[in-house]
């Protein structure tokens, strides 16, 4: 008898650390990138910087793995118009930078894919940075 209330006791502290674990983890849909500067001005050469940051608690998301990256004039009507786009190390934990070239001013849509370490799923948004003259 005695071993039949410890496996029930053994199975219930296995499913409680299941769903405690489980919920320690916060959904995809949580996280979203940031602009860190909303302009740049036209040229080559120019940084972008964004910051992943989980909405619930505020803070910004380090080590994720940036796997699509894309940028084009997709606000302006333009989506042909698309330029490379170079990852560069980031300067804080949480933040991303990318160099490219904004050939001309406009709106111009940064679009990113993200892999967030312990997450399942991917964080996609979409991002417009304005070039000025």
């Amino acid at each position: 008898m005695k071993t039949f209330h410890l496996a029930r006791a053994t199975v219930a502290a296995l499913i409680g650390v299941a769903v405690t674990g489980m919920s320690a983890h916060a959904e995809i849909k949580n996280y979203e990138f940031q602009l860190v500067q909303p302009t740049v001005k036209a040229g080559a050469d120019r940084i972008v910087t964004v910051r992943l940051v989980d909405k619930t608690s505020g803070k910004a998301v380090p080590d994720a793995v940036i796997f699509s990256t894309r940028l084009d004039m997709a606000p302006d009507g333009m989506q042909e118009m698309a330029t490379k786009v170079m990852p560069m190390p980031g300067t804080e934990p949480g933040t991303y930078r990318f160099k490219a070239t904004f050939g001309m001013a406009g709106r111009w849509q940064l679009s990113l894919g993200a892999k967030v370490q312990g997450e399942t799923g991917a964080v996609e948004n979409k991002l417009v940075v304005t070039a000025e003259q």
